[in-house]
Order: structure tokens, then C-alpha cells, then sequence
């Protein structure tokens, strides 16, 4: 009888794997004068292997390595893709400025936009002109009204580029007779809110323009056509 009670004495003093858990996040140091025990402790792998505590803390580096990897392949390949931008929009900005005249600016534009860009459709809309004079460069005239207004109320509220699955209506708006073949735009503010029009750029994927995308580039494309609209 003194047997059992002792058996079962040192039984219920043993810790629970909670608190043997919390002794050792509290005391982080306690393997390192007991290196011998990481070689003892047996954990259970993916193949159905137990491995040691070292060899699951190698391969977890591993792991670790190998996203860091990926993710410092995923950075270089955003920074190629800014510079390769970067230097399109340069030629951009150097060809507009060669333009003389409204026509050759808008067809500079759209030579560039579909060549440098992959658009599939480009469309200018001109605010403050003389209907002929758009209509002759290739352009429409921004109707200044509610129903536009209601159409592209976040674009003209916040002065920022719109991108993605644009509604039917406004698709229709902007490209015309070329909007039942485009799955994603994005529309551009010339000038500040689009005090000058908009710029649109469509094109046949769904997901090359999305709203998560960067817009610094068509921020300052939209800049720079308002300076340019404004002296020709």
C-alpha cells in the first residue's frame, strides 16, 4: 500500500506540459548549459521520422531561407520592372515634349500608350475647348455634366487615377463601340481633378489594371499632360 501511495504521490507531482511549456519560454537559456539533451529530444517530421530538436531547428533555417530567397527574387524582379517603367516613361516625356500642336501631342501619346505599354485602347476626353478643334486631334469632348460626374465621383473628388473592372456604363462612357471587348482601365485625371479631362487606357486582360496596383506613374503621366494640354 505505502508503494501505490508513493507512486501515485509522485505521479500527480509531475509538471503539466503547460507549465513545462512556460518554464522554458521564461527561461530561453535553459539548453545551452544542457546541450546534451537537444540530441535526446525527438520531435515528429512530415515523413513520419522523428528527428531531433537540432535537426528540426536546421531545416526550419532552411525554410526560412528558402522564403527570404524568394522574397528578395520577388523585390529584384519589382525593381527591374520600376526601372524598365521608369525609363519607358522617360522616352514618353521626352517624345511629348517634341510635339507641336494639340494633334501631334494626342498622337504621340497613343503611339506610345500602345507600342511602350501594351494598351489596347486609348481615349482622351478634353475639358474647356472648342469641340472641333478636340474632335479634329482624335479626342472627345468631357461633357460637363452630373451624369459624368456620377460616373467617376471618387476620381474627380480625390484627384486620383481609377483602376480595375470599371462598371459597363462607365466603360461604355470613356472607349465607346471599343468597350465590350476591355476587362480592366485605368482612367487618368489631367490637370488637377481633371480640370483638363481624362485620360483612359484600356485593355483586353482582367487583371492588368486592378485596384491594388501602384499608380505613381499615371499620377504623374496625369501631371504632366495637364502642363502640356495647358500650353497647346
Amino acid at each position: 500500500m505505502t508503494t501505490t501511495r508513493a507512486s501515485t504521490t509522485s505521479s500527480d507531482t509531475e509538471p503539466a506540459p503547460q507549465q513545462v511549456a512556460e518554464y522554458l519560454r521564461n527561461n530561453p537559456d535553459f539548453f545551452e548549459q544542457r546541450a546534451e539533451l537537444l540530441e535526446d529530444l525527438r520531435l515528429p517530421h512530415a515523413s513520419g521520422r522523428a528527428v531531433s530538436l537540432v535537426e528540426r531547428q536546421i531545416q526550419l533555417l532552411r525554410e526560412q531561407n528558402s522564403e527570404l530567397k524568394a522574397r528578395l527574387l520577388d523585390l529584384v524582379d519589382v525593381a527591374r520592372d520600376n526601372d524598365r517603367l521608369n525609363e519607358r516613361m522617360h522616352r514618353l516625356t521626352l517624345e511629348l515634349l517634341k510635339t507641336d500642336g494639340l494633334p501631334a501631342l494626342l498622337d504621340t501619346l497613343n503611339d506610345h500608350l500602345r507600342r511602350e505599354f501594351r494598351a489596347d485602347a486609348v481615349a482622351l476626353h478634353l475639358s474647356g475647348r472648342d469641340e472641333a478643334q478636340v474632335r479634329e486631334a482624335g479626342a472627345r469632348l468631357l461633357p460637363d455634366d452630373e451624369a459624368t460626374r456620377t460616373l467617376f465621383e471618387s476620381l474627380f473628388a480625390t484627384g486620383r487615377p481609377l483602376c480595375g473592372r470599371l462598371k459597363k456604363a462607365q466603360l461604355e462612357h470613356l472607349f465607346g463601340d471599343q468597350a465590350a471587348a476591355l476587362e480592366s482601365a485605368a482612367v487618368v485625371p489631367l490637370g488637377d481633378k481633371a480640370e483638363r479631362g481624362l485620360l483612359a487606357i484600356g485593355s483586353c486582360e482582367s487583371i492588368r489594371f486592378h485596384p491594388g496596383m501602384g499608380t505613381l506613374f499615371l499620377s504623374n503621366l496625369g501631371e504632366l499632360l495637364g502642363q502640356l494640354l495647358a500650353s497647346r
